[in-house]
C-alpha cells in the first residue's frame, strides 16, 4: 500500500511539473506590433513602409525554451505615407494584393540566449510562395503590464529576404535591389 501511495504522489508531482512547463497562449497586440520593410532606391535613399493590419497568436514556453508563432499580415494595409506609392505596391507588379490579400509567417523553432529569445525560424508565405525565414532578435523581454494586468512578451526582430524567391521581380532591370530588410516589432498578451 505504501508503494502505491508513493507512486501516486510521484506521478502527481511529475504531472504538476509538466503542466507548469506547458506553453502559454498569447495574442498579438496590434497596437504594439508592426511589420516594416526597407529597400534601397537607386542606391540613393531607402524606401520604407509598414503593414498596419496584422493578427496572430504565439504559444510560448519560457521554461521549456520553445514556442510557436503565426502572424497574418493584411497586404492591402501597406502604408508608406504616400497614397500613389501604396497603390503601386498593392498592384500586380509588386504585392498583388487583389490576388494574394495576406502574407503569413509561421514558426516553431525558437533559439535562446539564456532566458531570452535570440531567433525564431520558420516560413514566410508571400505571393503564394513559401520560403524559410529566420528572424533574429535584437531585443526581447517579458513583463507584467500595468495596463492590461497580464504578462506581455515581445521584442524587436529583423531579417533580410530575397524578394525574387517569392516572384517579386519588379524594378530589377532599373537596378532596384532584390534584398528587402524586414523589421518586426511585436508584443503579445498572455491569454
Amino acid at each position: 500500500m505504501r508503494f502505491s501511495l508513493l507512486s501516486v504522489a510521484a506521478a502527481a508531482t511529475l504531472l504538476a511539473g509538466a503542466s507548469q512547463a506547458q506553453a502559454a497562449n498569447y495574442a498579438i497586440d496590434p497596437t504594439h506590433t508592426f511589420v516594416t520593410f526597407e529597400i534601397g532606391h537607386f542606391a540613393t535613399s531607402t524606401n520604407r513602409g509598414r503593414f498596419d493590419k496584422k493578427e496572430g497568436t504565439v504559444q510560448f514556453d519560457r521554461a521549456g525554451k520553445n514556442g510557436k508563432v503565426e502572424i497574418v499580415i493584411d497586404i492591402a494595409s501597406i502604408n508608406t505615407g504616400t497614397a500613389p506609392f501604396n497603390k503601386h505596391l498593392q498592384s500586380a507588379e509588386l504585392f498583388d494584393a487583389a490576388k494574394f490579400p495576406t502574407a503569413k509567417f509561421v514558426a516553431d523553432k525558437f533559439s535562446f540566449n539564456g532566458d531570452k529569445v535570440s531567433e525564431v525560424a520558420g516560413t514566410l508565405t508571400l505571393l503564394g510562395k513559401t520560403n524559410p525565414v529566420t528572424l533574429k532578435a535584437t531585443n526581447f523581454n517579458c513583463y507584467d503590464s500595468p495596463m492590461v494586468k497580464r504578462e506581455v512578451c515581445g521584442g524587436d526582430f529583423e531579417t533580410t529576404i530575397d524578394r525574387t524567391q517569392f516572384g517579386m521581380n519588379y524594378g530589377l532591370a532599373y537596378g532596384f535591389p532584390k534584398e528587402v530588410r524586414l523589421l518586426i516589432q511585436i508584443e503579445a498578451i498572455k491569454q
